[in-house]
């Protein structure tokens, strides 16, 4: 399992975020910025052991109303070849040095292990401590995924981020998320998987909802 290093980052996740979140179609936030606060959020491990894959969590209070904002990131120590409009940026790590910090709904990488840990073949990894599973993140199932090779393309809109295939399969991952008011986010009907979990919202209180949703196709 991918090791955590508690260790300086220049610039800081939230400081990236901070730059690039307002160029996002659902961004909700001030004009002047978000004012951000980690939220929560979860690891998965990729297999070959060289892309951190993390499902970060942060909160912005800088509009009329706060709003929580999944965004899943992969890091890399090389850039990823043609994810150039997918770069948040690049940060020097005290361990690893330079990074590369990419949109991990365009990483493949991300892509595969979010649909394994769908299908219940990957295990969602506590945040900030290594070889701890998060028993917050729940998933299901009721059928099989698609290949992740076959999600050719991935569009922002006002509330997320929608990954399609050809043969009409679509995994919707949520950006500004909501919260369920009963605590049980309650899957669309078409849903054949899903992925939900906690954060801590503005209030103090304890939120969850749905990450990501997935829908197959008629020919899957």
């Amino acid at each position: 399992m991918a090791v955590i290093h508690h260790t300086a980052l220049k610039p800081t996740k939230l400081e990236l975020l901070t730059s690039w979140l307002p160029s996002r179609p659902w961004y909700l936030g001030g004009a002047d910025g978000p004012e951000l606060a980690k939220a929560g959020g979860f690891r998965l491990d990729d297999p070959e052991g060289e892309v951190g894959i993390e499902f970060m969590v942060v909160t912005d209070v800088s509009g009329a109303h706060p709003t929580s904002y999944l965004v899943p990131l992969t890091y890399r120590g090389a850039p990823l070849d043609g994810a150039e409009h997918a770069l948040v940026g690049t940060m020097e790590h005290g361990v690893l040095g330079r990074r590369w910090a990419y949109d991990g709904c365009h990483d493949p990488v991300l892509v595969a292990q979010l649909l394994a840990l769908i299908e219940g073949r990957a295990e969602a990894q506590d945040q900030n401590t290594s070889d701890t599973p998060d028993r917050e993140i729940t998933r299901s199932c009721t059928g099989g995924c698609p290949a992740p090779t076959d999600f050719t393309t991935a569009a922002d809109d006002h509330e997320g981020t929608e990954l399609t295939a050809p043969h009409g399969a679509a995994l919707r991952v949520h950006r500004a998320l909501r919260p369920a008011p009963d605590a049980a986010p309650l899957l669309p009907p078409d849903a054949a998987g899903h992925v939900a979990g906690s954060w801590d919202a503005p209030d103090g209180t304890r939120a969850r909802g749905l990450f990501a949703v997935l829908r197959t196709g008629p020919d899957a």
